[in-house]
């Protein structure tokens, strides 16, 4: 008798086991939109103090159907999306352009990500910017 339910136990893990990896496995559409950056890094570089800090990352749909793009999301409240983010869909070949803007009111140096939710193959994709913002008045390293 126990080795019927060690054999059944056994044996309902092994299905159990088989399923949880089928439902795991996605398949990609190959017709799905897609996402290609002209830049993913945008580097501002070393900038003054209450700089500009509005940067645009520039995208096209690369993918054979429409781009929806759900949500945007800055890591941190120091990173903004002014103009949010497409709410239209993009279609194949089309462009489009996600303006962040960073507060350039905080010294140091600094490396965001932004996080992009979409209907692409690769549903969550993350850009980054990064630069080194400098005290007004500040001499640059090596100055005179």
């Amino acid at each position: 008798m126990q080795k019927f339910f060690f054999s059944t136990a056994v044996f309902l893990s092994l299905i159990l086991s088989a399923k949880a990896q089928e439902s795991v496995t996605e398949s990609i559409n190959p017709n799905a939109p897609d996402m290609t950056f002209e830049n993913e890094t945008i580097d501002y570089g070393t900038i003054d103090q209450g700089a500009d800090g509005m940067r645009t990352f520039k995208f096209k749909n690369s993918g054979k159907s429409p781009l929806i793009i759900s949500e945007v999301k800055g890591q941190c409240g120091c990173t903004t999306l002014p103009d949010g983010w497409p709410k239209d869909p993009i279609m194949p070949g089309a462009s489009g352009t996600i303006k962040v803007k960073y507060d350039t009111q905080k010294t140091g140096s600094f490396d965001k990500k932004v996080t992009i939710t979409s209907n692409a193959k690769t549903a969550s994709k993350q850009v980054t910017i990064k630069g080194v913002i400098k005290a007004s008045g500040a001499q640059p390293a090596g100055g005179k």
